[in-house]
């Protein structure tokens, strides 16, 4: 018997998934029919592909070896049927992933550019860069936007757009009535911050912490850049952001600028995993997304 293109499929989304269940869900399958397609490969490759963890499913070397080649198996299947099958004009489905900052204020205008969502499906997972080139190394997202650097040898990571990050607090904050402030100033003030895993996070360990290391007063941690925007309008703290999410508060007054002596740059990075297979709907988006970017200016 040789192995079938329903074989893979069923092999991916047991690795994607880590149980039958929902692998069988997802693939409109029977749970018995997913399990028995997941013996018939291993019976042909004369390989367990899982670790049986009751009751997960854990990918071994073995199958973590064969999923980059599943994924390309998949995606050109699906090239081949969007070039010659009956939606020949359709570019098919993109899974993508943005950092919260760049898809809550980014993504919804890029999207919207003309031309863009015609005969494209979009799936757009946001979560924290960390989460997402974690995704990526899974083979659960053709591509990421991500913040900050990432430093995992299999994925690829190229410059995108420039960013910078602000120091913001609420309009009647005391740091309101002092001109040009010094980070070394800020030491004693409560801090309003993202997650550790997220880009907005790895800014302030990176620009801030060095300044207040050792003298720093406290930390509200909050998982959504809304909630930390919120938290600063209400006067709870400082915090360290994108000038992206802070625009909107900063019009409309309910959040100020303080000012420091330097500036705090940041890059937006394109990621995929360099296993990666480009099929026609991703290098399609790529060439979007770069081109997008060439004619990004900041505000």
């Amino acid at each position: 018997m040789k192995i079938t293109l329903q074989q893979i499929r069923v092999f991916a989304a047991i690795a994607r998934h880590g149980n039958l269940t929902s692998a069988a869900n997802s693939l409109f399958l029977s749970k018995g029919a997913v399990s028995q397609s997941l013996q018939q490969l291993e019976n042909h490759l004369e390989t367990a592909l899982f670790d049986r963890v009751h009751p997960k499913l854990k990918l071994n070397q073995q199958g973590k070896q064969l999923l980059p080649m599943a994924d390309e198996l998949i995606a050109r299947a699906e090239d081949i049927e969007l070039t010659f099958g009956k939606n020949a004009d359709t570019l098919g489905e993109l899974h993508i992933g943005a950092s919260q900052t760049i898809g809550n204020y980014l993504l919804p205008s890029l999207l919207a550019e003309q031309g863009l969502m015609q005969h494209q499906e979009i799936k757009v997972t946001i979560t924290n860069s960390d989460t997402l080139c974690q995704m990526l190394l899974n083979f659960d997202l053709d591509m990421a936007m991500i913040e900050g650097q990432q430093s995992r040898p299999e994925l690829q990571t190229t410059p995108w757009i420039k960013d910078h990050m602000i120091l913001i607090c609420a309009p009647n904050h005391p740091l309101t009535q002092r001109s040009k402030l010094t980070l070394n100033e800020l030491h004693q003030e409560m801090w309003i911050l993202r997650e550790p895993a997220s880009g907005s996070r790895q800014q302030f360990e990176r620009w801030i912490r060095p300044a207040i290391q050792g003298d720093q007063r406290s930390v509200l941690e909050l998982s959504s850049i809304e909630s930390v925007l919120l938290a600063v309008e209400k006067g709870l703290g400082i915090s360290f952001i994108s000038n992206l999410a802070a625009q909107e508060k900063l019009s409309t007054g309910k959040i100020c600028m303080l000012e420091v002596d330097q500036t705090f740059p940041r890059q937006l990075h394109l990621v995929w995993h360099k296993q990666k297979y480009l099929p026609s709907r991703l290098a399609h988006f790529s060439q979007f997304l770069t081109s997008w970017g060439d004619q990004y200016r900041p505000r």
